[in-house]
């Protein structure tokens, strides 16, 4: 008996001396868990969108829906009141327009799960950002940017309501369209060229060149609204807005066009070849100038707004529209 209580402080000691020299260890390991912990959940926040390897492990790690709560209740309310900042500081001048918060995630077709995703956007008709239409975020999301040649990406240009005045009174002139019917498929366009990240001067362009802004345009070919899209082929695209019957709707119809032809231009690594595809030639030599015709349009549009925005007088330091 007197042995092994004589043993039993030596064993303590050691244990002590044991842990003590494996201080530094434990630090350093929790340490370097810590920084892990750290480095997943930043790249699992910042992962949407990308196609990085450590981006894609992120999201297996953990799912979408997952990061977009955290967005939604962690940070959603400081983007809020960014917004409400910018809508606050915007110029008297513009007050008869108002300035939409959107949040394209909202309407979403796969989740209802609010999303830091909001963009502050002046339109001419506001109200069509009232409109309750599911968004096709979800499938043009999956695109990467790196994939969209530059001149398909935003131009920035129609972010200003006196460009968006200049292309409505010139497609208006053009087609002889009633104005009110004008300033709504534009300001749609504006606003769905933003939820699918697609230059809204493109779209614009391919809905003159297709369907001279009717929306009941019918080819025999079976390709309806503005955007000419095909029905039968694409209904699997429809079933969330409510099947075949919403094709024409102007909201519904550039939505699923606007994502198809970001689609294609991925697809075909150009915008004119993106385009190509987009109006059935992309087996064949030539599109029959389909191609041209619309660069054509959106070079037009382009031409216009930059015109417009430099054409401006001062009076002591204030720009005064021309």
């Amino acid at each position: 008996m007197s042995d092994t209580q004589s043993l039993q402080p030596s064993m303590l000691v050691a244990k002590e001396l044991l842990a003590h020299a494996m201080a530094p260890v434990y630090r350093v390991i929790n340490g370097l868990l810590v920084v892990t912990v750290f480095m997943v959940v930043g790249l699992w926040l910042s992962g949407n969108g990308t196609n990085a390897g450590a981006f894609d492990l992120a999201r297996i790690l953990v799912p979408d829906e997952a990061r977009h709560m955290v967005w939604s209740n962690g940070f959603e309310m400081l983007n809020q009141n960014k917004d409400s900042s910018e809508i606050a500081a915007a110029p008297a001048s513009d007050t008869e327009i108002a300035a939409v918060i959107y949040s394209k995630s909202k309407l979403s077709a796969t989740t209802g799960l609010a999303s830091a995703k909001q963009q502050t956007v002046a339109l001419l008709m506001p109200s069509v950002a009232q409109m309750q239409v599911k968004s096709i975020s979800h499938l043009s999301d999956r695109i990467p940017t790196s994939k969209i040649d530059p001149q398909a990406l935003d131009s920035n240009l129609m972010g200003s309501l006196q460009n968006q005045r200049a292309v409505a009174d010139f497609f208006e002139k053009k087609y002889s369209l009633d104005r009110s019917k004008i300033e709504e498929y534009v300001s749609n366009t504006i606003l769905i060229a933003k939820e699918v990240n697609i230059d809204p001067v493109l779209l614009l362009a391919v809905i003159s060149v297709e369907s001279n802004f009717n929306p009941n345009t019918k080819s025999h070919a079976g390709a309806e609204g503005l955007m000419q899209v095909m029905t039968s082929v694409h209904k699997d695209k429809y079933a969330i807005f409510g099947g075949t019957s919403e094709a024409v709707k102007p909201e519904v119809n550039i939505r699923v066009g606007a994502y198809i032809l970001k689609y294609l231009i991925a697809t075909a690594g150009s915008l004119r070849n993106g385009l190509k595809y987009y109006v059935g030639a992309a087996n064949a030599e030539d599109d029959g100038g389909y191609a041209d015709k619309v660069m054509a349009e959106r070079n037009r549009l382009i031409s216009l707004c930059q015109n417009r925005s430099t054409n401006r007088l001062t009076l002591n330091g204030k720009d005064i529209r021309s």
